[in-house]
């Protein structure tokens, strides 16, 4: 019998057919993975956050006597570039925005019970600017780590995503498997590779503290939690890092092996760590009379 031309073998059809099938599946499990991620590790981040509330008021003492560490992983607040689509890459001169300024000063009162020991950030004008506001009124100087900068994507910094994604078929590659990229680009395993030794660097200096702070970028933040969880670098960018959002990793210092991740990209509202009763005290005495009658009718 003659084969209509265009018409698949029906061993070819099979091979194709397993093929694609296996993609669905491999897909489906990543995408599982990073669910199972954000539920055990929100578990865990009320289960942490619960123990904070509870030695607040020894919070000093227990940090210098505990033998772990508690990484803050932040990323940079909202840009211009951010609200645009642009892919900024490693160039400079992208500064926040007034949304990003009041996105870092947010996180900042945010994170003011914990006793930051450290701030090292990413020398982007967009990191450091963050840094900045987070540092104000904790007399800590910024480190600054050229390891912890964002993806270099060459020739793509400064395009649209939207006209990168219709028009060259390189970047739709890119995008579905950043394991392989075209010369002049990092891959995900690099930038990976690069930001993790200088965590490890910065992490076992003795000076650095129980509570060191990580100023960075959204790549580097989901390949950084990647790493700790278990997932593929080439399946980190299905983690959502949003601007001026936290990811917290417990380190046993005694144990290295003892690592827990324990929130992932959080975007904290005022007070996100305080206790409800203090909060609501507090609201009280900032809040006139009047305004606490007004409130309840």
């Amino acid at each position: 019998m003659q084969r209509v031309p265009g018409q698949r073998k029906p061993r070819d059809l099979l091979i194709f057919m397993r093929g694609h099938l296996k993609k669905l599946i491999s897909n489906g499990y990543s995408w599982i993975h990073v669910l199972w991620i954000h539920l055990r590790v929100g578990s865990r981040f009320w289960r942490w956050r619960i123990q904070l509330w509870l030695q607040q008021l020894h919070i000093t003492e227990s940090t210098q006597s505990s033998m772990k560490q508690t990484l803050l992983f932040i990323r940079h607040g909202q840009t211009t570039w951010n609200a645009e689509h642009i892919l900024p890459g490693q160039l400079p001169g992208i500064a926040l925005n007034d949304t990003g300024r009041e996105q870092a000063a947010r996180l900042a009162d945010a994170l003011a019970l914990l006793p930051i020991s450290a701030i090292i950030s990413s020398p982007l004008e967009r990191a450091r600017d963050t840094a900045e506001i987070i540092v104000q009124g904790r007399g800590l100087p910024i480190q600054l780590e050229p390891d912890l900068m964002d993806t270099d994507v060459g020739r793509w910094a400064g395009q649209k995503y939207d006209e990168l994604s219709k028009t060259d078929p390189d970047w739709q590659a890119y995008v579905k498997d950043p394991t392989v990229a075209p010369e002049g680009i990092e891959t995900f395993p690099q930038v990976q590779q690069r930001a993790l030794a200088a965590i490890e660097r910065w992490a076992t200096m003795e000076s650095i503290g129980a509570y060191p702070a990580f100023v960075a970028h959204a790549d580097v933040v989901k390949l950084i939690i990647a790493h700790y969880t278990g997932l593929e670098a080439g399946k980190a960018g299905r983690l959502f890092i949003d601007n001026a959002s936290v990811s917290l990793v417990e380190i046993d210092s005694e144990h290295v092996q003892q690592m827990r991740v324990i929130a992932v990209g959080w975007s904290p509202h005022p007070g996100w760590l305080k206790p409800a009763i203090l909060e609501g005290k507090k609201d009280k005495e900032d809040t006139p009379a009047e305004e606490n009658s007004a409130q309840k009718t």
